[in-house]
């Protein structure tokens, strides 16, 4: 039998099973991790965060989620290079190991309130140990499940991957929504919050009980039998244009394209759905849950229809979606979600008054900015407030707020000490509180006033723009590179484009409506990236489907 009908061959049904069961259970773990941390950042920063303020703490804890996404790189290149020469077992059993023993050493880690600064230290190393760790993860399996199935039905069953993906959110979202049931909000915002983090290591035993039953790739055993292996797959991949090329096409083309298209999907409603929309957190989780668990056949679907019309003009598609709808489709979020903001900001709009030379961008990748200028205080509370304002730019004096017809001005910390600074900030924020009530600005959206079915079909439209992108990609990357090279080559560029493209993402958009209040902005950055994905996937990526990726 050739090597060509070979890979035509439909693999024995057992055996296939267990591979897609042993891959997507370490991808379901890799992302319930994250989830959990993206989900609860609201809380953490209030453990970890708690001097820094509701504003920019709640941007560190975005900023510590992304932290992990930083580092991602830096653990493809080891992982992929342990892979691509050792084998695709052994990485990924390394990766899923060390993954879950930070992920359960978050939920015994001491806050802010019981060992001080040393608090975020040690929640921003085990984040960064859990990004290392998950370098090396996603291209492991989405390679093994690629190399064991056949070549007419691999975007298929590499679907199983990506669906792995929502998967993971959709368990670390039941995880959550439950604990708060069961214990109630207080509680859970006490230290209810630890137990999903617990309850992975339930997670990693099994992970890896399934994965040690597991054999090595038939493709890469025997690569190494016939001697076509490579000993330097860093050099070979980002050394030798002919692959570099390719490397770069993916990364501009799919991969930072994917990245902000995903967490837009994914992350970023939740955000802008409790910190700006104020809906309660809970309705927010069921809410996503909803959609999650609609998006696990999407993902399935793009992924087989990929096997038939190509892997390029489905993900063209998802991109195209995304550039078109995110503006329109998050205003009407907005109004479905919380109708009284959008009444009361309409009617009584707020604006900031202030000097442009004392207003900052609220975004400090390490937390050593110090927010205390008048402008900065009244920006920041209007954010966290989940309240959108003009900026009216004046030459000098305090800032000021303007809500109707009422003006509140803003204190400015830079010559107050700590106690003088905290006194000022609380007396501003109760003054602009009781503002807003009298304009008809809610403190939170209204259960009852929330059009659930059409919040849904609106996060429906951006899921499906993030399913058509991301069901293909895993098939398509595999297909793009060869045997010797492919762990280190598709690794690195999807965690440049995951990992920091989409993973800074929401802490970028949020600190871009801090500054802007205008609660839409921080939609630019997905458009435009997502934007230059779909041009140079149009005129550089080629089509990819039933390739020979036995080389």
């Amino acid at each position: 039998m050739t090597a060509d009908t070979t890979l035509d061959a439909a693999p024995a049904a057992p055996r296939m099973t267990l591979v897609v069961a042993a891959s997507a259970a370490g991808t379901i773990f890799e992302w319930y991790d994250f989830f959990i941390f993206g989900s609860l950042a609201a809380i953490i920063a209030k453990h970890f965060f708690a001097s820094a303020g509701d504003t920019q703490g709640y941007i560190f804890a975005l900023l510590t989620f992304a932290a992990g996404f930083a580092v991602r790189p830096l653990g493809a290149l080891v992982f992929g290079s342990i892979g691509d020469r050792t084998g695709r077992k052994r990485a990924f059993l390394v990766t899923i190991t060390i993954m879950g023993l930070a992920t359960v050493a978050v939920g015994f880690l001491p806050d802010f309130a019981q060992i001080g600064i040393a608090a975020p230290y040690a929640l921003v190393a085990l984040r960064v140990l859990q990004g290392f760790a998950i370098g090396g993860e996603y291209g492991g399996a989405a390679i093994y499940v690629a190399e064991h199935s056949s070549r007419k039905r691999r975007g298929a069953a590499t679907g199983w991957i990506q669906t792995s993906a929502t998967l993971g959110l959709l368990l670390a979202l039941v995880v959550i929504l439950t604990t708060r049931k069961t214990l109630g909000e207080e509680i859970f915002a006490s230290w209810g919050w630890r137990i999903p983090f617990l309850v992975s290591a339930l997670l990693l035993a099994v992970s890896l009980w399934i994965r040690l039953k597991l054999h090595e790739s038939p493709m890469f055993k025997k690569m190494l039998d016939e001697k076509r292996g490579s000993n330097a797959p860093l050099s070979e991949t980002f050394l030798r244009w002919s692959n570099l090329k390719i490397v770069l096409i993916a990364l501009v083309g799919l991969l930072m394209g994917q990245g902000v298209v995903w967490y837009a999907a994914q992350f970023y409603t939740q955000i802008f759905l409790e910190r700006v929309v104020r809906v309660e957190p809970a309705v927010v989780n069921a809410l996503i849950i909803v959609v999650s668990a609609a998006s696990a056949p999407l993902h399935m679907f793009f992924a087989w229809l990929s096997d038939y019309v190509g892997r390029k003009p489905v993900m063209l598609f998802g991109l195209a979606l995304a550039v078109v709808c995110y503006f329109p489709g998050f205003q009407m979020l907005a109004e479905a979600a919380n109708p009284a903001l959008t009444a009361a900001a309409a009617k009584s709009p707020a604006t900031v008054a202030a000097d442009p030379s004392g207003c900052s961008f609220q975004f400090d990748l390490i937390g050593k900015a110090k927010f205390v200028t008048s402008c900065d205080i009244a920006k920041g509370a209007l954010a966290s407030a989940g309240v959108p304002y003009r900026n009216a730019p004046t030459p000098s004096g305090p800032a000021n707020v303007r809500v109707g017809a009422e003006t509140i001005v803003s204190p400015d910390g830079t010559s107050l000490d700590a106690a003088a600074f905290k006194a000022a900030k609380a007396k501003f924020t109760a003054q602009l509180k009781a503002a807003l009530t009298r304009a008809g600005y809610p403190a939170s959206a209204k259960t009852s006033d929330i059009d659930i079915a059409r919040t849904i079909e609106i996060l429906l439209v951006f899921i499906v723009a993030a399913a058509a992108l991301y069901g293909p990609q895993a098939a398509a990357l595999v297909e793009l590179f060869p045997t010797r090279i492919r762990y280190t080559a598709l690794s690195v560029p999807y965690h440049i484009g995951v990992g920091w493209f989409g993973g800074f993402l929401p802490a970028t958009a949020f600190a871009i409506v801090a500054a802007t209040g205008n609660i839409y902005a921080g939609l630019w950055y997905p458009v435009i990236v997502a934007a230059i994905g779909f041009v140079v996937t149009l005129l550089f990526l080629p089509e990819t489907r039933g390739r020979d990726i036995e080389e």
